[in-house]
């Protein structure tokens, strides 16, 4: 069937109605257009844009139906059109090491990066440097947080050195942490150079957002890979805080709380209005973007991804906004559309951000190198017994916050924990800290963990994490049975 595009990308009254019709559609369903997209992707390498937004909650996009007070007409109509990922999951629930997984296709662990602040490998094979192999310009704008944390070791929170850059070698306008060289209305980023571009009584989001839409308007002569990655909706560090566009927080100041936090206490009451704000100005980011690649006649040669590195629970299940094995910190939107991904559709299998290079790779004709662990999810927009064969489980590794590690599956959450506190790269000896039953209490209010009538499945549970902590290079750990329900 056709795309209205136009529609889709001004976020009309037309393009929500789809959004409707898309969210009412059987699990698998998908239209012609997929298939035309798929055809289309063959015949030449499509642009690539990555749009990362920092700590954005799954649910707070309209399309996936939780949320009544979220605004988000620009994602949903990019759902509406593309493929939703509904069960996405982040494999490190923090930035940095998220970010690390995401483009290498490797746990963070073995990136280099399992805690803020050390530098990303230079050993491993990066989206953006086996896209540039193949013939791709690689640009960033925004956050990298992927160089040295430190001045000493050859980095700092500000420009970042070529070298450390992880493939992104040609357009670079960003910093290494942003909410350390920037404030919600005035800041600086560094281009290639190390020259400063700041400004001034403008909200991030939008300046961020501008320097996009300055390299869109220029004429590309090879495909490009646009990296752009906002901040918000994360807080902003030194005033500890959430800030919306100037208004905003007013606005949803009685808007819906999510289930999962009405019952625990944290600082949601303060931090969700701004919140809620910072969403909507990623959503319409996004409008812009989409609208400019219409005008620019790239809208039907460019893949656009929509992802975050994890989530937020507002300090209700520790003492920050993730580093946790809840929903609320690993579960994350991915809305894909374009080239070899268009039509509605949502993918309910559980799809970890390890996935989404080697996804992208082949999405782009380019060879998956063997070192990424992920799997391409193509085969699941097509293949019936693709989705059957799916594994369904993903391993999340945590740190800062304890070291622990935990196996994801649709239907159950079971996490295991350091039990001195130590917060290192790995541990020999776990105990059972956590375990959920996804599919009767999904907003994770029940700690199932030291319950007999749950031995069985725990025992289960704790031998597929146990492959899956040693398919990820570490050794194999002992792991202590709970034998106290708390």
């Amino acid at each position: 069937m056709a795309v209205n595009r136009r529609n889709f990308l001004l976020g009309t009254a037309a393009a929500a109605a789809q959004a409707g019709v898309a969210a009412a559609l059987p699990t698998g369903t998908k239209s012609d257009a997929g298939a035309e997209g798929a055809a289309r992707a063959g015949k030449r390498k499509p642009n690539i844009i990555l749009y990362l937004s920092d700590q954005f909650r799954w649910d707070f996009v309209g399309a996936n139906g939780l949320n009544s007070s979220t605004n988000t007409p620009n994602l949903d109509a990019l759902a509406a059109h593309g493929k939703n990922f509904t069960h996405a999951v982040t494999n490190q629930p923090v930035c940095a090491p998220a970010r690390s997984v995401l483009m290498t296709s490797r746990y963070a662990t073995e990136t280099g990066v399992w805690h803020n602040g050390p530098a990303l490998s230079t050993e491993l094979p990066t989206l953006a440097g086996e896209l540039r192999k193949a013939g791709y310009t690689a640009n960033l704008i925004g956050k990298w947080h992927l160089a040295p944390a430190k001045a000493a070791d050859g980095g700092g929170p500000g420009y970042v050195k070529p070298e450390y850059r992880g493939g992104f070698l040609d357009l670079w306008e960003g910093a290494n942490a942003l909410e350390h060289t920037t404030h919600p209305f005035e800041g600086t980023i560094f281009d290639g150079d190390g020259k400063e571009i700041t400004f001034k009584d403008q909200y991030r989001v939008d300046f961020i957002t501008d320097r996009a839409e300055r390299f869109l308007r220029q004429k590309q002569e090879k495909p490009f890979f646009l990296f752009v990655s906002q901040l918000e909706p994360h807080q902003q560090n030194d005033m500890k805080r959430m800030v919306g566009p100037k208004g905003s927080a007013e606005r949803f100041i009685n808007a819906a709380v999510p289930a999962d936090l009405r019952e625990q206490p944290g600082d949601w009451h303060q931090q969700l209005p701004d919140y809620y704000g910072a969403c909507e100005s990623i959503d319409a980011s996004v409008g812009r973007l989409r609208k400019i690649l219409e005008e620019e006649n790239l809208a039907d040669d460019t893949i656009f991804v929509f992802i975050s590195d994890h989530g937020c629970h507002f300090m209700t299940r520790n003492e920050e906004y993730k580093r946790s094995t809840h929903n609320s910190s690993v579960r994350i939107p991915l809305i894909i559309q374009g080239p070899g991904f268009e039509g509605a559709q949502q993918i309910p299998e559980l799809f970890g951000i390890i996935n989404v290079a080697p996804t992208l790779l082949e999405a782009a004709g380019v060879k998956v190198p063997e070192s990424m662990k992920g799997k391409s999810i193509l085969p699941l927009l097509n293949d019936a017994k693709a989705r059957e064969a799916w594994p369904n489980k993903e391993l999340i590794q945590i740190s800062e916050s304890m070291t622990g590690r935990a196996i994801r599956t649709k239907d159950w959450t079971y996490c295991v924990a350091d039990p001195t506190g130590v917060r290192a790269a790995t541990s020999n000896n776990y105990h059972e800290y956590q375990m959920y039953d996804q599919r009767n209490d999904p907003h994770e209010l029940v700690n199932l963990a030291g319950r007999k009538e749950y031995r069985a499945k725990a025992a289960e549970l704790r031998e597929e994490l146990k492959e899956l902590i040693v398919a990820s290079g570490e050794p194999e750990p002992e792991i202590t049975e709970a034998k106290l329900y708390p």
